[in-house]
C-alpha cells in the first residue's frame, strides 16, 4: 500500500516494501534478477538466492551500485538443508516480510524420453524448492505478524491453455505451484499471510531461449518484475490464493 504526504510541491510516496526484508529466489538471472532489482529500488533489503554464486554477486553488485541493499546467499532451493541455511541468513538480515519464488529449471524432453533424473530435478527445483521456501517463510512470517508471498508458475501450468510437446515435467511442476499457492492462502489467512501466483507466458529469458530458440516472447523480465512490485505494494489479502495469467505486454 502507498501512503502519500503532500508538502508544498513535494509528494512523498511510501511503499509497503520500503525498509522491509524481501527474499527473491532464482535471482541470478531472468525474472528473479529483474525482480530483485525492482524490489530493492522500492526500498527493501533484498536477499538473493540462486545456485550460481558468480551471477548472484553480479546482480547484488548492480543493486548496491544503484544505492540499494542486497545480500547474496548461494542456495539450491531443492535442498532442504540449504534452504534452512538460507533462512538463517535471512533472519540475520532482519524479519522477513516478502518472498518471491522465481527459481526454476526448464529442460525439454519427449515424454517417453523423460528420465527419472530429469523429472526429479525439475520437480525438485520448481515445486519442492518453492514448497521448502514457502514453508520456511510461512513460519517466519507467522511469528512476525504476517507477510506476502508471490510464486512464479507458468501458463504451461494453467488448465486449458495451449501446451507444447517436451514439457511434461515442467508443466506438472507449475500445476503444482498453482495448487501450493492456493493451499498457503487458506492457512495463511489467520496469520496475516497473503500469497498470489503469477503464470507468465513466454518471457524473454536465457532459460526460455535455450529451451525454445524459435519462440518469440511477448514479455520481458522487467514486465513481470514491475507487476510483482505493484502487487507487493498493494493489499494482497482480498486476492490471496489467486493465480494471475500473463499473456503479453502487447
Amino acid at each position: 500500500m502507498r501512503t502519500s504526504v503532500s508538502t508544498g510541491e513535494l509528494l512523498v510516496s511510501e511503499m509497503w516494501l520500503a525498509g522491509r526484508v524481501a527474499l527473491i529466489t532464482g535471482s541470478s538471472r531472468g525474472i528473479g534478477a529483474a525482480t530483485a532489482a525492482a524490489v530493492a529500488a522500492a526500498g527493501a533489503h533484498v536477499v538473493l538466492a540462486a545456485r550460481d554464486r558468480a551471477a548472484l554477486d553480479r546482480v547484488s553488485g548492480r543493486i548496491r551500485g544503484a544505492g540499494g541493499q542486497a545480500t547474496p546467499v548461494p542456495t539450491d532451493v531443492g535442498d532442504e538443508a540449504a534452504v534452512g541455511r538460507l533462512f538463517a541468513e535471512v533472519e540475520r538480515v532482519g524479519p522477513l516480510s516478502a518472498l518471491v519464488c522465481a527459481a526454476a529449471v526448464l529442460t525439454p524432453a519427449p515424454f517417453a524420453g523423460t528420465t527419472s533424473a530429469l523429472w526429479q530435478e525439475t520437480l525438485g527445483v520448481n515445486l519442492t524448492g518453492t514448497f521448502l521456501c514457502c514453508r520456511a517463510a510461512f513460519t517466519a512470517m507467522a511469528e512476525g505478524g504476517g507477510g506476502r508471498i508471490i510464486n512464479i508458475a507458468s501458463l504451461s501450468g494453467v488448465y486449458a491453455t495451449e501446451k507444447f510437446p517436451g514439457l511434461a515435467a515442467y508443466n506438472v511442476s507449475k500445476f503444482g505451484v498453482i495448487g501450493l499457492t492456493e493451499a498457503i492462502a487458506v492457512e495463511g489467512k489467520e496469520h496475516g499471510i497473503s500469497t498470489v501466483c503469477l503464470s507468465p507466458g513466454a518471457v524473454d529469458t536465457e532459460m526460455l531461449r535455450r529451451a525454445n530458440p524459435a519462440l518469440r516472447p511477448g514479455l520481458t523480465p522487467d514486465d513481470v518484475a514491475e507487476l510483482i512490485v505493484a502487487l507487493l505494494d498493494s493489499p494482497l489479502a482480498p486476492v490471496s490464493g489467486a493465480n494471475i495469467p500473463l499473456f503479453s505486454n502487447a
